[in-house]
């Protein structure tokens, strides 16, 4: 079928031999209909891609258009800062959000991107989960919703689903610099599940910059947690391979790292340095305070809503890839007293 025509309500009915009515009746979830025939119907519109947009039918007489929001983990601050902001900068020009949390699970994901076509989201942007999500982008694309992939890349299709994002093998090819212009000579590089693209880019800059030194690295990945943190800690510690430095996937792990160089006795800032990664706002409040890789949450999330607001009321559409600046946030965990650091004035 051709990927650019959206099927219609006509053929679904002709492939399962009921009328145009009876499907009618599906999608509004009518009582009317036997639960045999709608078990029949929903079968063919999903072998065929058939979209249901909800706006169209019932000709919504609002001007504010709906954004549908997904976010892989809203448990993660990162993640929660980046939609709370997002959102406010979509009220603030008068459209209104709806968000979903897939909890990083791609079939959930699925399902309720699904549903926010099926009610007639006018844009999506997702902060996609990662494995099988071909099916979900390709509904998209039939059902010709603009959509963003924000913060992470799953889909490399992306002249139909651009991508934002910071610019992250700069970040941590900065933040490594920094750690070695501190006196660091072993840097770990800590967390983020191996042959996720959001962490291969993060490891490139601190592989890149290792190798242009001459020192050797040391990769240690796994989940992006606390709990991963802490550990990493510990093990670095017992091994007493004379590990200086850490540069972390992202500020939880980090943060599981602070108390896992408090429990062994490493002193932050002079015995260890720590450099996170996204500057979530506990980053900065902690004891002691975590340097990282300021990813400007907020910032993002307004250039994503003037970006999604242009593409619907200009017919805009974004570039294929948009790569967000990023600065340093030094604070006591890398030895510094504090400040942001501009990456851009580095030599």
């Amino acid at each position: 079928m051709n990927m650019n025509r959206r099927p219609t309500i006509i053929e679904v009915a002709k492939k399962a031999g009921v009328s145009k009515s009876t499907v009618s009746l599906v999608l509004q979830n009518s009582y009317g209909v036997s639960d045999e025939t709608r078990v029949l119907v929903r079968k063919v519109m999903a072998e065929i891609g058939y979209v249901y947009n909800r706006a169209a039918a019932n000709m919504r007489m609002s001007n504010a258009g709906l954004i549908g929001l997904v976010i892989n983990d809203l448990r993660n601050p990162f993640f929660t800062e980046f939609a709370t902001s997002l959102q406010m900068s979509l009220a603030e020009k008068g459209y209104s959000t709806v968000i979903a949390n897939t909890d990083e699970n791609p079939v959930l994901q699925d399902q309720v991107v699904g549903s926010m076509i099926e009610h007639g989201v006018s844009a999506l942007i997702i902060c996609p989960a990662y494995g099988d999500t071909q099916a979900t982008f390709d509904a998209l694309a039939r059902g010709g919703v603009p959509t963003i992939q924000m913060l992470r890349r799953v889909d490399d299709r992306l002249d139909t689903f651009p991508l934002i994002a910071p610019d992250y093998l700069s970040g941590s090819r900065q933040a490594t610099q920094h750690l070695i212009a501190a006196g660091a000579r072993r840097i770990a590089f800590v967390g983020g599940l191996d042959g996720r693209a959001v962490t291969e880019e993060r490891k490139a800059g601190y592989l890149q910059v290792l190798q242009a030194e001459g020192l050797e690295p040391i990769v240690m990945t796994g989940k992006a947690s606390r709990e991963f943190g802490r550990n990493a800690a510990r093990k670095l510690y017992s091994e007493k391979n004379s590990v200086d430095a850490a540069i972390c996937f992202n500020d939880l792990v980090a943060l599981g790292m602070l108390s896992g160089c408090a429990e062994v006795g490493w002193q932050l800032g002079r015995d260890f340095l720590i450099m996170g990664f996204d500057d979530i706002e506990e980053a900065a409040q902690s004891y002691p305070s975590i340097s990282s890789v300021h990813c400007d949450i907020a910032g993002i999330g307004q250039r994503a809503a003037q970006t999604v607001v242009e593409w619907l009321e200009n017919k805009k559409a974004p570039p294929a890839e948009t790569r967000t600046p990023v600065s340093l946030a030094l604070r006591q965990s890398s030895g510094a007293s504090g400040g942001i650091l501009d990456i851009d004035a580095l030599p």
